[in-house]
């Protein structure tokens, strides 16, 4: 039993120690061969046996690996029996699938999409690119500032034309890649 800890520590060790460095150079940031599910695959089955799929990916499973030999190697040096070392191993091996698992959950959550939304410019002033024909009769541009972004969008206005350098408000947002505009002047009546 202890030739199993021994290469169990030994393969899953070297896994890890690759992982590290691959991540260190630039090479294992978002590569890693897993079984995740993602969150409308989720949805889509909902079934409670996906759960623990969720947790299982190349990472966790290394790290059990990894902490199911070491743990298995250091409890039968210290002269412990073959149940109980092989129980500690399974303990120490989840354990750190689990940890893992959870560290890895909390780092999914930091990435950010960096989709814009232009819904998210209703209400902030904007300044005219292109000239805005009146009455919703085309279209023309305007630059404003969306979620820390300064963007050229699509506009349309249902008042008279707005001349290029205008100060125009956003009122709304009919289509995900247009806004509504109204001049400063319009808009303070």
């Amino acid at each position: 039993m202890e030739g199993i800890y021994f290469y169990c520590s030994i393969i899953g060790g070297s896994i890890l120690v690759l992982q590290v460095l691959l991540v260190l150079v630039g090479f294992g940031g978002d590569t890693d061969v897993d079984g995740h599910l993602d969150a409308d695959s989720l949805e889509a089955h909902a079934h409670a046996s996906d759960a623990f799929f969720k947790i299982l990916s190349l990472k966790t499973l290394v790290a059990f690996v990894t902490f199911f030999g070491l743990s298995g190697m250091a409890a039968t040096r210290g002269g412990i029996s073959t149940v109980p070392t092989l129980l500690i191993s399974l303990a120490a091996g989840s354990t750190a699938l689990y940890i893992v698992a959870w560290m890895m959950a909390g780092l999914s959550k930091l990435q950010s999409s960096g989709n814009l939304e232009l819904s998210n410019a209703i209400g902030t002033v904007a300044k005219v690119y292109l000239t805005v024909p009146g009455r919703h009769l085309g279209r023309g541009k305007i630059t404003v500032s969306v979620q820390g972004r300064t963007v050229e969008a699509k506009a349309v206005t249902s008042g008279e034309e707005l001349k290029t350098g205008s100060m125009v408000r956003v009122v709304g947002s009919p289509a995900a890649d247009l806004l509504e505009v109204v001049s400063l002047e319009e808009d303070r009546v």
